[in-house]
């Protein structure tokens, strides 16, 4: 008998049916029946057909080596075992470099030759170098210089053999606003009117008033403007900055009444009859 047909008449005898076979062997149906007609191609090889042979044969109590053995006998024998060298042979042979230490003798040497390169280039450069004094250098004596002495007070004439300090401001002469008969000396008759003129080159303040003392004016002349005043009798004037003006009395021009920054008082009117 076959082995398909030892196995189809097992399980006839075991009373079971091909399904149930089926779900004990965890085989498919038509994989059985295949088997038991002796055809093993469904079962994907001699290997696969091998295991569902003796599966079968276990689950029917039928001897299982027995059988594997008559399949092997009918499809070839037993597979020979494969070597793992030759299924894991390497195509090119792998070549392992050896470590080799350190060749400690050349590197002696090149340090060996460094060292004297820098002793002969120390030697070399030496020669030239001059030796240098590292004694101390006394700092030098500084003049003994005097005192200051105190300023003087403001307004004091300078003490003998002192020169002036410069820059210093000069003492205020009691005589900066004094009147200057010089420009009061314009020809006005008595009893004349006087007519004062001013022209302001640069803004400047100015007060002006009459023989009785009235006020005429009394503010800060701008620069460029020119202005007019007239009284009969006289007329008095205070310039904060004389050199900023130039003044006209009667139409007679007579410039500016004083320097620049000056501060002077000017009267212009009938001067004092001589006597008979």
């Amino acid at each position: 008998m076959s082995i398909g047909e030892v196995l189809a008449q097992a399980r006839q005898s075991a009373g079971l049916t091909v399904d149930q076979l089926s779900a004990r062997a965890c085989i498919r149906a038509t994989l059985i029946h295949a088997i038991e007609r002796d055809d093993f191609s469904l079962c994907g090889g001699d290997f696969y057909a091998r295991g569902h042979v003796r599966n079968l044969a276990r689950i029917l109590g039928l001897d299982a080596e027995a059988l594997v053995h008559e399949f092997d006998e009918l499809h070839g024998g037993v597979p020979l075992p494969v070597r793992a060298a030759s299924v894991f042979q390497a195509d090119r042979p792998i070549k392992i470099r050896e470590r080799r230490s350190p060749n400690w003798t050349l590197a002696m040497a090149v340090a060996l030759a460094v060292v004297v390169v820098f002793g002969v280039v120390r030697t070399m450069g030496g020669a030239g170098d001059t030796p240098t004094d590292t004694r101390p250098v006394a700092a030098p004596s500084l003049p003994t210089l005097p005192p200051p002495s105190a300023p003087p007070a403001p307004g004091a004439p300078p003490a003998p053999g002192v020169p002036a300090v410069p820059g210093a401001p000069a003492a205020p002469s009691a005589s900066s606003a004094a009147v200057d008969p010089a420009h009061g000396a314009a020809s006005v008759r008595r009893g004349e009117e006087v007519v004062l003129k001013v022209r302001a080159e640069r803004s400047s303040r100015l007060s002006v008033k009459d023989a009785k003392g009235r006020r005429l004016f009394s503010g800060t002349l701008k620069a460029g403007k020119t202005a007019q005043w007239k009284a009969k009798g006289g007329m008095k004037v205070v310039f904060d900055d004389a050199g900023a003006v130039l003044l006209q009395v009667n139409g007679e021009k007579l410039g500016a009444p004083g320097r620049s920054g000056q501060s002077v008082e000017r009267s212009y009117g009938v001067p004092e009859a001589n006597p008979r």
